[in-house]
């Protein structure tokens, strides 16, 4: 581990809900990921942990049907000192779902949106979008919901290996000119070779950073 970098060290599954009564307990800070139906997300997920298997990889749309809590711990090493933060990673089910019904459309749609507007523990939204694709309406839409939410979002394109570096750099800049977002706000990764793997969990930590005043968990080495 590079020092006063962070990694994740540890990655269990959590619960599964669908109402706020189910969602875990103690409470920690939520790092959200939410993106269309079959963008990669699960690979995503078991990229970031390190975890095969952790989320679960199908080649059927919209299989995530539940708001699925995972608990994460991070570790760097910091002036000597082994500092930890325990959080949880919240896997969102697929908008543009395809194959069911239009009930169960509504009754995700509705629950997610719940949890969006309503936790107080959430404090990043990564969206997941499909580098090989223009910017679709449910795309563009789903960031400007998120960002009326008041939640920082983090764009993430997937599948960047699918394409040549020219095409990924010239879709990259095709979606910081549609959502209008800087270099801070859009990046992309490669679930099968890792690739900014380590940029990722920095800007994840970026938003779970304690108020002045405060320490991480510390243990001396």
């Amino acid at each position: 581990m590079a020092i006063n970098q962070w990694d994740l060290i540890k990655a269990k599954y959590t619960a599964s809900a669908v109402r706020p009564d189910q969602y875990p307990a103690p409470y920690l800070e939520e790092v959200a990921f939410i993106g269309r139906s079959n963008v990669g997300k699960s690979s995503l997920i078991n990229s970031l942990t390190r975890r095969n298997g952790l989320a679960r990889v199908s080649g059927s749309p919209g299989k995530t049907q539940t708001i699925n809590f995972y608990e994460l711990e991070g570790k760097r090493i910091f002036e000597g000192t082994d500092q930890r933060k325990q959080f949880y990673l919240v896997d969102l089910p697929g908008y543009g779902f395809a194959r069911t019904s239009k009930d169960n459309k509504d009754q995700w749609s509705g629950f997610i949106r719940k949890y969006l507007s309503g936790s107080e523990h959430l404090r990043l939204v990564c969206q997941l979008i499909d580098i090989r694709h223009k910017p679709l309406d449910s795309d563009i839409e789903c960031y400007h919901w998120l960002m009326g939410c008041g939640v920082p979002v983090q764009i993430i394109l997937t599948k960047s290996d699918k394409v040549s570096k020219n095409m990924a750099a010239s879709q990259k800049a095709l979606f910081k000119r549609e959502l209008g977002l800087d270099d801070e706000r859009i990046m992309t990764y490669t679930s099968s070779q890792h690739t900014a793997r380590g940029e990722l969990i920095a800007r994840i930590m970026e938003y779970l950073q304690p108020p002045d005043g405060e320490v991480y968990k510390e243990e001396r080495e």
